[in-house]
C-alpha cells in the first residue's frame, strides 16, 4: 500500500468512525458506538505505523489530496505532507487516542451521551490529524480551528452543569484570542509570498531575511520590525491560546470540567500539543528572527515554573495534573524558543504517554471513589487498586524526571539545551527550568503520597453529590474502593510501558540521528549538544553528578516528609507562607484580573453602548425622537382646527391677500 492510501486512511478513518456513531449510532445498540469509533481509531493506528515504517525506509509525500478553489493562478488544496515529524505525531496522537477510546467503555459506561461521547473523540481525532499532516496553511487552519470546536464541545459536555459551561465558553474566548493572532500570521505570509504551501514559504523565507524586509510600526517615525518577527509573533500567539502559555493559559486547568477521558486526549496527544508541533513545523521561520525566538523562550519560561507553583496548593486530583500539563508544556515551549526544536517534539511524545497514564489513573481513582476528586478524601488507595497505583507511579517517575523513566531524559535534555543556547534569555530560561525542576517533584509525588498512601480518609466524605442527568452515575461503586475493571487498568498498563522505556530507546535517533533532517531546521544548539552525548546510559549516569536530578530528588525527599513522616507539617508550611499561598491559591489574581478587566470591561461597554447608543440614540432621538417631533407638529397644526366658520373664512381671506401681494410685488420687479 502506498504512502498516500496510508495516510489517506490514517486521516479519514476517525472520521468514518464519528459520524457512523454520531448519525447511526442512536439507532443501534449502544456497543455499536464504541465498536466502531474504537475500530475506526485502531485503523488509523494501524495506517500510521504503516506510513511510520515507509518514511523510516525513506519515503515522503508532499502533495494535495483533492483541488479546493482555484483561481488566476492561485489554489487552495487539501494536501499531506508525510515526512518524519509527521509520522511522529501520527503515531502518537492515534495511539494515545485508542487507549483513550478504550478506557471510555469503563468511564462513561453510565452516562446518558455514551454514543454522543464517542463521535466527538473520534471527531477530535481527525481534527488532530489534519492539523498535524497538513502540506498548507489552509488546512492547518482548519484542523486548529476544528481541534478548538471540538474542544468546546467536550468540555462543555455535561452541559447541565453552570460551571462546564462556563468552563467551555472560557477555553472558547481564550483561543479566540489567540487564534485572531494567528490568523493574521497567516495573512501576512499570504500577502508576502503569494502562496499558502509550506514548501515555497520555507524557501523564500531566507532570501526575504537576507533583504531586510521591515514594517514601520505606528507611522512614519515609529520603530521598525521585520516582517519575518511579526509573522512568527504572531503565529505564536496563536500557539499561546492552543498550548495555553501565560498568559493565555487560563482556559486550561477549568477544561477539567469535561469528563476525565477527554482530559487525557486534550492534555495528552491532541489539543495542547497542536502549538509545540506548529512552531517546530515553522522552525524554518523561526531560525530567521532571535527576537520572535526570545518571546517564545522567555514565555515558556514563566508557565514551566510559575504553573507548577500553583499545582502545588491545588487538592483536585484533576487540577494538580493540569497544572502539570501548563508546566510541562512551558518547557516545550522553552525548548522550541532556544532552538531545540528536536527536544521539544521529544518532550512532547514523552510526555503524552506519562501525562495521559497520570490522568487516566486519576480517573480510575474517581471512578473507585464515585466520582470524588478532592485528595482530602482520598488516601491509603494502594493496597485497593494496585495496578492503578502502579501505573501511577510509573507516570509519577517520569513526570518528575527520575531515570530512567522517559520524562527525565526529554526534560534533562531541555535542561541543557537551555544552558547550551545562546538566544537571549536563555539564563533566566535556564534558572527556572531547574526551579520547575524541584517542584515539578514536589507536585507530582504529593498527588501519590495525598491519595495512595496515608490514612484512608474516604470513608468520612458522607456520600457524594448529586449526579446531573448528564452525569455518570456507576449506582454500582459502594462500600471500600476497588480496582477498575480491564477496560480500564489495560489502557493504564500499555501507556505505562513506553512511559519507561521510550525516552531511553529513542533519545539518540530522534535527537542526535538525524531522525528529523529535512523536517526541522538543524540549528547551532542542537550541533552542540550532539557533542557532548554519549548515549542514554552515559546521560543517566551523567545526571548523578548534576543539578536537575538532585533537585528532583529533594522535592521527592521533602515531599515525603511533609506527607508520610509528618503529615500535619503541609499545613504548617502553608499557614507560615503566608500571602505567597494566597497568591498561588488565587492562580496569580488572573482570573479574577480577566472576569475584572475584559469581562466586566466589555458589560460595562456594552451597558454603555445600550444606554447612550441603543436608548439614547437609536430609541431616543431616531425612532422614538422622530414620533415626537411629528406629534409636536402636529399639535401646532391641530390648533388651527377650530371648527368656526368665521375661523376659515378668515384664514382664506389672510391666504388671498398674501398671494395678491406676492404677485403684486413681484410683477412690479418686472
Amino acid at each position: 500500500m502506498d504512502l498516500m492510501t496510508l495516510s489517506s486512511i490514517a486521516a479519514f478513518a476517525p472520521l468514518a468512525g464519528s459520524i457512523l456513531a454520531g448519525l447511526v449510532g442512536p439507532k443501534l445498540p449502544r456497543a455499536f458506538s464504541h465498536w466502531v469509533t474504537i475500530l475506526s481509531v485502531a485503523i488509523s493506528f494501524a495506517a500510521s505505523v504503516g506510513a511510520f515504517m515507509q518514511v523510516w525506509d525513506g519515503a515522503e509525500l508532499n502533495s494535495a489530496v483533492y483541488q479546493w478553489i482555484s483561481g488566476n493562478g492561485f489554489t487552495m488544496q487539501v494536501g499531506f505532507l508525510i515526512d518524519r515529524l509527521t509520522v511522529t505525531m501520527m503515531c502518537v496522537v492515534t495511539f494515545v487516542s485508542l487507549m483513550v477510546h478504550v478506557y471510555t467503555i469503563g468511564y462513561m459506561a453510565d452516562d446518558p451521551g455514551y454514543r454522543r461521547f464517542f463521535a466527538y473523540i473520534s471527531l477530535f481525532t481527525f481534527s488532530m490529524m489534519m492539523l498535524v499532516m497538513a502540506n498548507n496553511f489552509l488546512q492547518l487552519f482548519f484542523g486548529w480551528e476544528a481541534v478548538g470546536l471540538v474542544s468546546y464541545l467536550l468540555i462543555g459536555f455535561w452541559y447541565t452543569r453552570p460551571t462546564a459551561i462556563y468552563a467551555n465558553l472560557k477555553a472558547f474566548l481564550a483561543n479566540r484570542v489567540g487564534d485572531f493572532g494567528f490568523l493574521i500570521g497567516i495573512a501576512i505570509i499570504f500577502t508576502v509570498f503569494g502562496t499558502l504551501e509550506y514548501a515555497p514559504v520555507f524557501q523564500a523565507a531566507p532570501k526575504l531575511a537576507q533583504a531586510g524586509a521591515i514594517v514601520r510600526l505606528f507611522g512614519e517615525h515609529g520603530p521598525t520590525w521585520s516582517l519575518l518577527t511579526i509573522t512568527c509573533i504572531c503565529l505564536f500567539v496563536g500557539a499561546m491560546g492552543k498550548s495555553a502559555q501565560f498568559p493565555l493559559h487560563v482556559w486550561l486547568p477549568d477544561s477539567m470540567e469535561g469528563p476525565t477521558p477527554i482530559s487525557a486526549l486534550i492534555h495528552a496527544a491532541t489539543m495542547v500539543t497542536a502549538g509545540i508541533f506548529m512552531v517546530a513545523r515553522m522552525s524554518p521561520l523561526f531560525e530567521l528572527s532571535e527576537t520572535a525566538r526570545s518571546v517564545v523562550l522567555v514565555i515558556g519560561a514563566i508557565t514551566m515554573f510559575f504553573m507548577a507553583l500553583v499545582a502545588l496548593v491545588q487538592y483536585d486530583i484533576k487540577r494538580v495534573v493540569a497544572y502539570s500539563t501548563l508546566s510541562q508544556l512551558g518547557y516545550m515551549t522553552a525548548a522550541l524558543g532556544a532552538s531545540a526544536y528536536p527536544i521539544a517534539i521529544f518532550h512532547l511524545m514523552t510526555h503524552a504517554f506519562f501525562k495521559a497514564v497520570l490522568f487516566l489513573g486519576a480517573g480510575s481513582v474517581i471512578i473507585a471513589l464515585h466520582h470524588e476528586q478532592d485528595m482530602r478524601k482520598m488516601g491509603g488507595l494502594a493496597k485497593y487498586m494496585p495496578i492503578t497505583y502502579a501505573t501511577v507511579l510509573i507516570g509519577t517517575l517520569a513526570n518528575a524526571g527520575i531515570p530512567p523513566f522517559a520524562g527525565f531524559f526529554s526534560k534533562d535534555s531541555i535542561v541543557e539545551a537551555l544552558a547550551a543556547s545562546h538566544v537571549w534569555g536563555h539564563g533566566f530560561a535556564y534558572v527556572l527550568a531547574l526551579g520547575g525542576v524541584f517542584v515539578s517533584a514536589l507536585y507530582s509525588f504529593r498527588l501519590l503520597f495525598y491519595a495512595f498512601h496515608g490514612a484512608e480518609r474516604f470513608e468520612s466524605h458522607g456520600g457524594h453529590e448529586p449526579h446531573g442527568e448528564e452525569e455518570p452515575h456507576h449506582e454500582a461503586m459502594h462500600g471500600k474502593p476497588h480496582e477498575s475493571p480491564w477496560v480500564v487498568t489495560v489502557p493504564l498498563v500499555l501507556l505505562a510501558i513506553p512511559s519507561i522505556f521510550i525516552g531511553a530507546m529513542t533519545i539518540r535517533p530522534m535527537l542526535y540521528g538525524g531522525w528529523f533532517e529535512g523536517a526541522i531546521a538543524a540549528t547551532p544548539t542542537m550541533e552542540e549538544m550532539a557533542k557532548e552525548f554519549d548515549g542514554w546510559w552515559g546521560m543517566t549516569l551523567h545526571s548523578f553528578a548534576s543539578l536537575p536530578l538532585w533537585l528532583a530528588l529533594a522535592g521527592v525527599a521533602i515531599t515525603y516528609y511533609l506527607y508520610i513522616l509528618k503529615p500535619g507539617s503541609a499545613a504548617v508550611v502553608k499557614e507560615k507562607s503566608g500571602f505567597l499561598a494566597t497568591i498561588l491559591e488565587n492562580k496569580y489574581y488572573l482570573d479574577d484580573f480577566n472576569d475584572w478587566f475584559f469581562a466586566g470591561g466589555m458589560r460595562k461597554l456594552g451597558s454603555g453602548l445600550w444606554l447612550w447608543g441603543d436608548k439614547t440614540l437609536i430609541d431616543g432621538i431616531m425612532v422614538n425622537g422622530t414620533a415626537r417631533l411629528i406629534g409636536w407638529f402636529a399639535s401646532v397644526a391641530r390648533r388651527m382646527q377650530t371648527g368656526f366658520i368665521y375661523h376659515y373664512a378668515f384664514t382664506m381671506i389672510f391666504g388671498v391677500f398674501a398671494l395678491l401681494s406676492f404677485f403684486w410685488v413681484y410683477l412690479r420687479k418686472l
